[in-house]
């Protein structure tokens, strides 16, 4: 994965040292006839299924991030539909250059404008982009199949309202 040009300048100074920094996660999600399907990446870091992530620029509200993102590495174009949860993501060694790294992650829900059925990798971070059928998804991370759980309850109209904090023990706000 490349480094943000901002982390980059970051780490002229301090090395390896853990940076704290602001990240966004967004599950896209579509209607096919009777099924909600989801749009995710491998990434090419690490062979890992996620939704679409990435950091947040310097002065860069969130949820632009998050359409930013979406464009960047599956070439489509997103509307954001609500923020599900913010969390503190455990604290991790990037392989290969040892930088430390926590992330504040910023979950949303979205959706393709028009179909989305162009959605490809459109850069070096995705080894592989799909949509998958919400109830039938390649192995996550915990976290993101319950940020996709509480995506699908918004969607459908079933979500308890409020946005989740925590990754233990969730609070809804």
């Amino acid at each position: 994965m490349p480094i943000p040009p901002y982390h980059a300048a970051l780490r002229e100074h301090i090395g390896t040292a853990l940076i704290w920094a602001p990240g966004v996660s967004v599950h896209i999600l579509r209607e096919r006839g009777d099924r909600l399907e989801v749009l995710l990446q491998r990434r090419s870091d690490d062979g890992s299924w996620n939704p679409i992530c990435g950091s947040v620029d310097p002065g860069e509200d969130p949820d632009v991030c998050a359409v930013r993102e979406a464009r960047e590495e599956t070439g489509i174009d997103i509307t954001i539909d609500a923020l599900l949860a913010v969390r503190a993501l455990p604290r991790h060694t990037i392989a290969g250059n040892g930088h430390q790294v926590q992330y504040l992650d910023l979950a949303f829900v979205g959706r393709p404008v028009g179909d989305g059925d162009d959605a490809h990798v459109a850069d070096e971070e995705s080894l592989e982009i799909g949509w998958y059928p919400t109830d039938e998804l390649p192995p996550m991370p915990d976290r993101h199949v319950r940020t996709l759980r509480l995506a699908v309850d918004q969607r459908r109209g079933t979500h308890p309202g409020g946005v989740e904090f925590g990754m233990g023990d969730p609070r809804q706000l």
